[in-house]
Order: C-alpha cells, then sequence, then structure tokens
C-alpha cells in the first residue's frame, strides 16, 4: 500500500480554496467568483489524475484521537470524480444564478467547505474518520439551505439542522458501541468481520449499534421517516445548491449505509428485511408526494427521496442475495451514479427557470419553456434518464435492481428461503409485491416528468411572465447540454461504460468477483422498463389530467390536493423537536442547575446580601429576568446564564469532592 498525500489535498484544497475565495471577495466579486470556479476546476483535474493512485491510503494519527485514515478504490474514486464535476458544474452555473444575491462572499466559503467534507465522507477509511467529516459537511450545507434567509429558508433549514443533529449523536452512540462490540471501526476490517464458520448469533449483538449507526446516515439520505428535511431544504435553497443536496449529500448517507450492510451485515436477512420496509415506503411515499407536488423544486425533492428508495431497495437485496449479490451491487452502483448525474441536469434546468421568473408554481411558470431548445434538450435528457427509459443511463441501474428481484423470487420458489419467520410461499409474495410497487413506482415517476414537461413546454404561458432576450449565458448552456449529454451516453453504452463503471466499483461493496453480464435489450429485461413507462402515461392521463388540474380554454390551473395533515414535519416532528424536547431540555438543566447549584445557594444565603454586578445592556448573557426588588431568596442570587454556568460548576465540585470523601 502507497502512502498517497493527494488524497489529503483533496481534502484540504476546497476548504483553503474557500476561505481564499472568501478574502478576495472582500476586495473583488469578480475575483471571488473565478476564483471559486479555479479552485473547483483544479480539484476535478486532480481528481482525475487519481486513477494511479487506485490501492493508495494515507493514516494521519493523532488528530480526533483516533487519527484519520483515508483511502482510495474504484468506488471511492468514481463518486470522488463525480462530486468534482457537479461541484465545478454548480459553482460555475452559480456565478449567474447568483449575480443579485446577497452573502455571496458566504456561500462561496461554505459552499467549497462542504466539497471538502463531502471528498473526506468518500475517502474515509474507518468510520470515525467518515463520521467527523459528515459531522463537518452537515453543519457547513446548513448554510446552503438557509442562503437566502427567506422565512421559508430558516424554517426550512431549522428542520435540516434539528434532523442532522440528532442523527449525529445517534450515529456516535452507535459508533461508540460498535467499536466496543467489533474492536473495529476500520471499513475494510467491518466488511471482514464475519466468514462462514460462524454463526448468526454471533452478529445480533450489532444490530442496536447498527441500527443506531444506520439512523445518522439514514438522516442524511432522505429515508422514510427521516425523509422530512428534503423537500422543504431543496425548495427553499438555491438551484445549484439543491443539486448537490439531492445529487451528492444524500448519497454520502447512502455511503454509511452501504458500508455496513456490504461489511458486518452482508447476507444477513433480517436486516435486508429491515431495508426493504423502508426502501419501499420512501420509493412509493416520494413518488406519490412529486405527482402531487405543484412547485417545481419540490416535485423535484420528492423524486430524489423516491429514487433513495430505489436504490436502498438495491442495498436490501445485497443483503438478500448474499454472494450471489452482482446484480444488486451493480444495479446499486449505477443508480447511484445516474441519480446524481441526473439531478444536476433537472435542478440546473429548474435553476434556470427561476433565474428568470423568481417563481416555481407550476401556475406561475407554465409554458416558460416554449421556443427555449437547449432548455427543452436538458429536461427531455433528464427526464428520460429519471423515468429510466431504455438508452438512458436511469434504466440501466433500474433494470439491474429490478432483475435481482426477479431471480430472488425464483430462489424463493426454489426453496432457497431466506427469512426464517416466513414460509417460502409467504416470503416469494412478499418480493412479487416489491416487485409491482418497484414498477409502479417506476410509472409514477413517468408520471411526474409528463406533469413537468407538459407545464413547461407546452401549456400556454401565464399572462403576466415577461421573457427576457437571452434566458442564459453560453458558459451555463454549454454546462447545461454537456451535463444532459452524459445521460444517454452512459445508457447507450451499457458495455463499454455502465459495466465497467459498476465492476470496477463492485470490490467496495463486497461484489463477487465473476460478473453476470446482463443482457439489456433483451425482451426480459425490456419489459419492466415498458410496464412502468405503460403505467405512468395511464396515471398522467388518468389522474392528473382529470384531477389534478383543470383546464379552461387554453389555460391549465394545477392544485395539490395533498392533505395538510399528511404533512409528518409540521404534524409530528416540529411539535416534538421545537416544543417538546427544548421544554424537557429545559427542566433537565434547571433541575440539574438547582441540584448542583443549592451547597452555593446555602452558603450564600446566610450572608449579607451580596451585589453581584451584571451589565444591564447584555441581554443575551445576562438576567433571565429583573426581579432584584424581590424579598425572596432566589433575589440575593440574579438569574443569568453566566451565574448559572459558574453554580452549576461549583456545585459540582461539591458533588465530585462528597463523592470522593464518602
Amino acid at each position: 500500500m502507497q502512502k498517497c498525500y493527494t488524497l489529503l489535498f483533496l481534502v484540504l484544497w476546497p476548504m483553503a480554496g474557500g476561505l481564499l475565495c472568501y478574502a478576495a471577495g472582500r476586495f473583488s466579486r469578480t475575483a471571488r467568483d473565478y476564483l471559486a470556479d479555479i479552485v473547483c476546476l483544479a480539484e476535478l483535474g486532480v481528481t482525475l489524475s487519481c486513477r494511479k493512485y487506485l490501492g493508495a491510503t494515507l493514516d494521519i494519527p493523532g488528530v480526533c484521537g483516533l487519527g484519520l485514515k483515508f483511502s482510495l478504490d474504484g468506488f471511492r474514486l468514481i463518486y470522488a470524480v463525480i462530486i468534482a464535476f457537479m461541484w465545478a458544474a454548480t459553482t460555475i452555473f452559480s456565478r449567474e444564478y447568483l449575480s443579485h444575491h446577497h452573502n455571496r462572499n458566504r456561500y462561496y466559503l461554505y459552499v467549497l467547505m462542504t466539497l471538502g467534507s463531502i471528498m473526506g465522507v468518500f475517502l474515509s477509511a474507518d468510520l470515525y474518520t467518515t463520521f467527523i467529516f459528515f459531522e463537518m459537511m452537515s453543519l457547513f450545507s446548513y448554510v446552503m439551505v438557509v442562503q437566502d434567509e427567506t422565512p421559508e429558508a430558516q424554517r426550512a433549514a431549522q428542520t435540516y439542522l434539528a434532523i442532522a443533529i440528532i442523527g449525529g449523536l445517534a450515529t456516535l452512540t452507535g459508533l461508540i458501541l460498535l467499536y466496543a462490540r467489533a474492536g473495529t471501526l476500520d471499513i475494510s476490517g467491518l466488511a471482514h468481520l464475519f466468514d462462514e464458520a460462524e454463526g448468526e448469533a454471533d452478529r445480533s449483538g450489532l444490530y442496536v449499534p447498527g441500527f443506531l449507526v444506520f439512523v445518522g446516515f439514514a438522516a442524511k439520505a432522505a429515508i422514510f421517516p427521516s425523509h422530512i428535511w428534503l423537500p422543504t431544504a431543496h425548495t427553499a435553497a438555491p438551484a445549484p445548491s439543491s443539486a448537490l443536496l439531492s445529487g451528492l449529500l444524500t448519497k454520502s448517507g447512502l455511503f454509511g449505509i452501504l458500508v455496513l450492510s456490504s461489511g458486518p451485515f452482508m447476507g444477513d436477512p433480517y436486516w435486508g428485511f429491515m431495508l426493504l420496509i423502508l426502501a419501499v415506503i420512501t420509493m412509493v411515499l416520494g413518488a406519490v408526494l412529486a405527482v402531487f407536488s405543484v412547485n417545481l423544486k419540490r416535485t423535484l425533492a420528492c423524486s430524489s427521496m423516491s429514487q433513495l428508495g430505489f436504490i436502498l431497495t438495491g442495498i436490501a437485496m445485497q443483503c438478500f442475495l448474499g454472494k450471489h449479490n452482482d446484480l444488486a451491487v451493480r444495479g446499486t452502483i449505477l443508480y447511484m451514479i445516474g441519480h446524481s448525474l441526473v439531478k444536476l441536469v433537472l435542478f440546473l434546468c429548474a435553476g434556470v427557470v427561476h433565474m428568470n421568473t423568481h417563481k416555481l408554481n407550476l401556475n406561475d411558470i407554465k409554458g416558460f419553456g416554449k421556443g427555449k431548445k437547449c432548455l427543452m434538450f436538458a429536461f427531455i435528457m433528464g427526464g428520460l434518464g429519471l423515468m429510466g427509459a431504455p438508452f438512458w443511463n436511469g434504466y440501466l441501474g433500474k433494470t439491474l435492481i429490478h432483475d435481482a428481484i426477479v431471480h430472488h423470487i425464483s430462489a424463493v420458489n426454489a426453496g432457497a428461503g431466506t427469512l426464517a419467520f416466513m414460509t417460502p410461499a409467504n416470503e416469494s409474495f412478499m418480493f412479487s409485491v416489491c416487485e409491482w410497487l418497484f414498477l409502479i413506482s417506476g410509472g409514477l415517476t413517468t408520471a411526474y416528468v409528463l406533469k413537468l414537461f407538459f407545464a413547461l413546454f407546452v401549456a400556454s404561458p401565464s399572462p403576466d411572465m415577461h421573457e427576457k432576450p437571452v434566458y442564459i449565458s453560453r458558459i451555463n448552456a454549454l454546462i447545461l447540454t454537456f451535463s444532459a449529454l452524459l445521460l444517454p451516453f452512459i445508457g447507450m453504452l451499457p458495455y463499454s461504460v455502465g459495466d465497467k463503471l459498476s465492476i470496477m466499483a463492485s470490490p467496495f461493496l463486497n461484489g463477487p468477483e465473476h460478473h453476470h453480464i446482463l443482457s439489456y435489450f433483451s425482451s426480459e429485461c425490456l419489459e419492466g422498463a415498458v410496464i412502468s413507462i405503460c403505467i405512468g402515461i395511464a396515471v398522467y392521463f388518468l389522474l392528473i389530467q382529470n384531477f389534478l388540474l383543470e383546464r379552461n380554454g387554453n389555460s391549465v390551473t394545477y392544485y395539490d390536493l395533498w392533505p395538510e395533515k399528511l404533512n409528518i414535519e409540521n404534524a409530528l416532528f416540529r411539535p416534538v423537536t421545537v416544543t417538546v424536547l427544548p421544554f424537557f431540555g429545559a427542566l433537565f438543566a434547571r433541575v440539574l442547575d438547582l441540584v448542583t447549584a443549592g451547597p452555593v445557594r446555602l452558603l450564600l444565603s446566610h450572608a449579607s446580601r451580596v451585589k453581584f454586578i451584571n451589565v444591564p445592556e447584555d441581554t443575551d448573557f445576562g438576567y433571565y429576568r429583573d426581579d432584584s426588588d424581590s424579598n425572596t431568596m432566589s433575589s440575593l442570587l440574579p438569574s443569568s446564564l453566566a451565574y448559572g454556568l459558574m453554580s452549576f460548576t461549583i456545585g459540582l465540585l461539591f458533588v465530585m469532592g462528597f463523592a470522593m470523601l464518602s
């Protein structure tokens, strides 16, 4: 193994670049914008040159106690290239998109900090390093969500941060327990933690820590029920940020889930069963929400939720198939790659629309795309890729995962059931239902893509829509066109591009050495795609056309009929995190303060009135209340945050001293 400091460069260079851009922006906005482009293009250039370093590692001992560990293999290299490419594309696109926005110095600083952090996640060689950069990424990307500082953006960012913190705490707890149980957090060590000689009883001790680690990663991957941050965050964030949030930051969550599912829980049907249930709910619910949505970016956000459910289905199938997981492994990889690139294209299309109209509701932007050939071409490429149409990239991953489900059904019918609590007949029925939900969700994808296409490019424009002479700059048109061309390029070359990429990345997911080369355009493989597309066309013309929109002559009005009562964020999450948890947290802190500060209060209560000096102007760090004229004992000791911290510390020393003496 060769030591490769280039891996550290890929992590630290964007962070240093962010600081340079912030400093440059204090003097010249133009210099800052071009410097940000240079930073990202340099990152892309170095990443493309890293193939010669495959197999390299880098250990940096002493950092954060356990040190940092990085590694480079096929999967990590592929995603490092995708990350660098998407960051370069969105950063260059941002120059025009953010031209009239405020706080652009802050934006470029934190966007580049996030780039370095997500590189750290995907290049990490142990879960400790993964966790450190994962949490850094969560905090830095918060600014990407709140950038516009509108009430909607602040609310979305609050939810995003709450989910990130709760998930981070769960993951940290799980990692502590996992390390105590397994004795390692090295990703390669976890992958070989169990061999054929060890029984299932040994693995059972990992379910609790494994689930806790999963919670944190699933929160970032927007897996049900932690999906609630995704629709609001994507809608509120600037379009370039939405492309990164949807296409890449969600994949950082999947990275952690892949480490668990292809490592200590590889071939574990019970772990796979949990993933499959969550995957199906996420897949179907996201597609249904996207069908009902009338906001362009919200539709794409809910679509991302659904597509992540498809990917999680592939991960679940890896657990059921065990060492025969080739189709599921390669399908998962290609679906991840495809979804990242598709969402880059579609969110940049949404950015073009919002740049010109400053609106996102379909009723306000309908007909905007008429006559705009570049925008229409890019959207069609992205839409066909998202639908999984043959000859586009999405078809490859979707076909491989669907074929993995079909193969497992055949194995179960042949008597090779994997779930002890189910009969083979019931297990076969369960997977048959999953297969149909997989196809139906693909059909709903087609339906909402058609809805967006007809709204943007076919419907008559709104009367108050004002056209600009130039709706997109040449450089952004070039970025959009090139990104869109990648989608059919991968799909039309399934063996020379798609299979090579998936086989190159397969070892990270513990795929087999020998690969089953699928005949992608055989009637058996095409059947699933045709069924989904036919379902989607039927849903659009029978459901959406008749119930979710209204025609009045040449005018079309879109309706969002999704019941507000079914909004989990408003009905459950925010009441719990904004009201219940803060109340009990404050109650616990107050009780702790009273208990530990008790000795101090008793000592001082016998003394003469002591006048504590407070700064009246310091409303944030001074008085909680002004009751100095009261004769109660509490008036002797004014209630302030500064005093509370002091009395807590002194009281804690009293308690510790008493415990030691006793």
